[in-house]
């Protein structure tokens, strides 16, 4: 390894620089990375040369001065791929109908819509997190989530890490309402297959995390016996993740506050307006509505009539 890498001292070029950020823009096999993945990368790197600096290589971080643009990021979420409510719980009693692992995934897909829950923090749940009555609405206290690091980067030597929420302090929570109708489907979950002896609600056969290939296989198999043949050939639900953003948008229309949905969702307002930016001007349409509405109520009211309803 030694006699195929540069010096550290070789950074100090710009033209060793570009390469290594030109480098970062690709994949093993050469190919161009997704800009999201270019970007992260690029982050890492500068984190590497400012531990860099703190050691004394370098006075100052190679990257301040240098003139390289990093590939444009879409971060809009695709109207084509979400799915409507019906569409999900077609697809999610699909997964419930599969054999082997299908039901005992149905409540985990289910998170991913009904919690608009990201899928490490589904794999983290646990049933202290959970409180779900007999009757009415429940709650999902999240405190955390579980991504695969690989033995090569976490502490203990495992292939998984528990991380804190997402840019929040370590022990910080995000409580989510659930409504009746998934509050009944965790319990059922929890009566027919237990938890585990940590109180995780979901886990693979041999009792440890889930693991997102196996889920995936899962999701596709459901993608494929419960859409039609249009909706198959679009990219209408590809990733579970787009349950998420079905989630989300089903707040939304629903007309919950976006700053709500944004607290739920564990985002910040912004970001939230970001992503879901194509969706918002149905939004808009159905506020000023909603305004004009009551803007007409009081002026009922202002010329001595009784408001409606």
């Amino acid at each position: 390894m030694k006699q195929n890498s540069l010096p550290v001292s070789a950074l100090a070029e710009a033209d060793v620089l570009r390469r290594a950020l030109d480098a970062v823009c690709r994949k093993l096999d050469g190919k161009a990375a997704a800009a999201k993945t270019a970007r992260r990368e690029r982050a890492a790197f500068n984190e590497a040369l400012n531990t860099a600096v703190e050691k004394g290589y370098f006075a100052e971080n190679p990257l301040n001065g240098l003139r390289w643009k990093a590939p444009a990021v879409n971060e809009e979420v695709d109207p084509d791929a979400v799915p409507n409510p019906a569409q999900v719980l077609r697809l999610l009693e699909s997964v419930a109908r599969q054999r082997g692992r299908g039901p005992h995934l149905e409540a985990f897909f289910g998170c991913k819509y009904f919690a608009a829950m990201r899928p490490a923090e589904v794999i983290h749940l646990r049933i202290d997190q959970c409180h779900l009555p007999k009757t009415g609405w429940g709650m999902l206290n999240l405190s955390g989530g579980v991504v695969t690091s690989g033995k090569e980067w976490t502490d203990d030597g495992e292939v998984h890490e528990v991380h804190s929420l997402k840019r929040r302090a370590a022990n910080a929570t995000r409580p989510i309402p659930i409504p009746p109708q998934f509050v009944r489907m965790l319990r059922a979950h929890v009566k027919r297959f237990d938890v585990a002896p940590d109180g995780l609600l979901f886990r693979n056969q041999a009792g440890n995390y889930v693991d997102a290939a196996a889920y995936g296989i899962t999701w596709a198999r459901a993608r494929e016996r419960a859409l039609t043949r249009t909706e198959r050939t679009s990219r209408l639900a590809k990733r579970p993740y787009d349950l998420r953003h079905a989630g989300i948008l089903f707040w939304l229309y629903s007309g919950v506050d976006p700053a709500e949905c944004a607290r739920r969702a564990g985002q910040s307002i912004e970001v939230l307006f970001r992503h879901y930016a194509k969706f918002l001007d149905g939004l808009r349409e159905q506020a000023n509505r909603l305004t004009e509405q009551s803007m007409n109520e009081w002026q009922r009211v202002s010329q001595g009539d009784a408001p409606e309803g």
